[in-house]
């Protein structure tokens, strides 16, 4: 028996990559995994964290990951100095749907001080009655109602609130809000809303951009 051979193949054997690496950062290249939806690669994930950053990073990239929330992603950095390409895109959201996110995160931290329950549910009459505390009184309630339904659309598409099944006009607000709306947000939320009422001058927000207004 060669001692040094051994030594020399166990530790080929622990550089290799784990056969699940490839198929986790794949995952997590595809948007949030979240460990309700997917099991078996969150639990992976869980046993390769370390190299899972160590491989995004060399991407210019960081890990997020939330293991007590059950969540994670991955975020470019902000290095202004780095030559490598943006492989996350970043989203510009527009005035109100930004607006819906602080509230919907705002309520999740009343939720999380008041409630023992894990998931906050909401139906699409409760985000109207939100909202309606930050809007002037319009006189085409209709059309500001079907305003509010296409930036609760948008919402969903980021992943932030979640329809449940068989249950109509009924949302579950994702967790992974807490990680975008952050806590200097909430912090700066009643210093902001001088200026979200100036610019709601209109239905939902006379400030809205053309693409609130499609």
């Amino acid at each position: 028996m060669n001692p040094a051979a051994d030594s020399a193949s166990s530790a080929e054997t622990e550089a290799r990559t784990p056969e699940e690496l490839p198929g986790v950062v794949t995952r997590l290249f595809k948007g949030v995994l979240y460990a309700e939806g997917d099991e078996k690669i969150w639990q992976s994930l869980l046993g390769l964290t370390s190299q899972v950053r160590d491989y995004v990073a060399v991407l210019g990239l960081d890990l997020i990951l939330d293991e007590s929330e059950g969540y994670a992603f991955l975020k470019s950095r902000e290095d202004p100095d780095s030559t490598l390409p943006r492989l996350i895109a970043r989203r510009t959201l527009t005035f109100n749907v930004s607006l819906l996110l602080v509230l919907l995160r705002r309520r999740m931290l009343e939720f999380d001080i008041n409630s023992s329950e894990v998931r906050l549910i909401m139906t699409e009459q409760d985000i109207v009655d939100m909202v309606a505390l930050f809007r002037p009184e319009s006189s085409n309630e209709a059309r500001t109602l079907d305003r509010l339904r296409a930036y609760i659309k948008k919402v969903v598409e980021l992943g932030f609130l979640r329809k449940l099944k068989g249950q109509a006009d009924t949302y579950e607000v994702a967790r992974i809000l807490k990680a975008f709306v952050d806590a200097q947000w909430l912090e700066e939320f009643d210093a902001r809303l001088a200026d979200y009422r100036a610019t709601l001058a209109g239905p939902l927000g006379a400030g809205a951009s053309e693409e609130d207004s499609k």
